[in-house]
């Protein structure tokens, strides 16, 4: 007996990374996993990497006609959704002086709007009892130089989690955000190339993981397994850090 066995799933930005590690994770515990992805060949091979119980949506969170097809889908096959993990994300290297329009409707759409209107229209397909995890990120505490934007997003995701989890708690529904921090991801990396230049271009120190390792997209997505369960069924409005300490000591 899975954790998820018979629950009805569904990770976004699945195609690699933290993503799939949820999606592989929810699949072995027993759950049908939808996933979704912008790149159709990455998407194809998480499908086929996560196994019979997975199904592909592609799409892009930041365009609400992509979600809207992806949430019919779902109702067709599945009538429900017992647990969204919003975790499509981006990030983009660039200090103050250098951020473009572009670069910010980019991040601010996918991670900001995207996340918003993934919960929003999920809403209908959400039984009482059922649990949202929303993936910020350690950036959002630490003040990266280069990643104001996408920090700044992150930080917005955990206000929504306390506002959603205030808003959706007379149903039963549980909405939690969950922090990683530096993972052995092309996200991860984003961030310690960010802290490296910014240690380079300062002369400052470079903040030490006290665990003294990056993380493995396996060890967040064992503490996704737990906001998704009942074993977290007393939790709802929580941040949960898989970040080696990092923002912690």
């Amino acid at each position: 007996m899975g954790q998820l066995d018979s629950k009805v799933t569904l990770v976004t930005g699945g195609s690699t990374g933290i993503g799939l590690a949820i999606a592989r994770r929810f699949a072995a515990e027993g759950a049908t996993v939808y996933l979704t992805g912008r790149r159709r060949a990455e998407l194809d091979a998480a499908v086929e990497a996560v196994g019979d119980q997975a199904v592909g949506v592609q799409g892009d969170v930041s365009k609400l006609d992509d979600l809207d097809q992806l949430f019919a889908t779902i109702e067709a096959r599945s009538g429900r959704l017992d647990v969204v993990v919003a975790n499509a994300g981006v990030g983009e290297y660039a200090r103050l002086g250098d951020i473009t329009e572009e670069n910010y409707d980019r991040t601010s759409g996918i991670n900001g709007k995207g996340t918003l209107f993934t919960v929003q229209k999920a809403l209908p397909l959400l039984p009482d009892g059922s649990s949202v995890i929303l993936l910020s990120s350690s950036a959002a505490l630490q003040g990266v130089p280069g990643l104001s934007v996408y920090g700044a997003t992150k930080a917005a995701i955990r206000s929504f989690a306390r506002t959603w989890a205030a808003e959706l708690a007379s149903r039963g529904i549980r909405v939690n955000a969950l922090t990683p921090g530096p993972i052995a991801t092309p996200g991860g990396d984003l961030a310690r190339a960010a802290m490296a230049q910014a240690q380079q271009q300062e002369n400052g120190p470079m903040v030490a993981i006290p665990l003294g390792r990056v993380g493995h997209p396996d060890e967040v997505a064992a503490a996704a397994l737990f906001l998704a369960s009942n074993q977290s069924s007393f939790t709802t409005g929580a941040e949960l850090f898989v970040d080696g300490g990092i923002t912690q000591i």
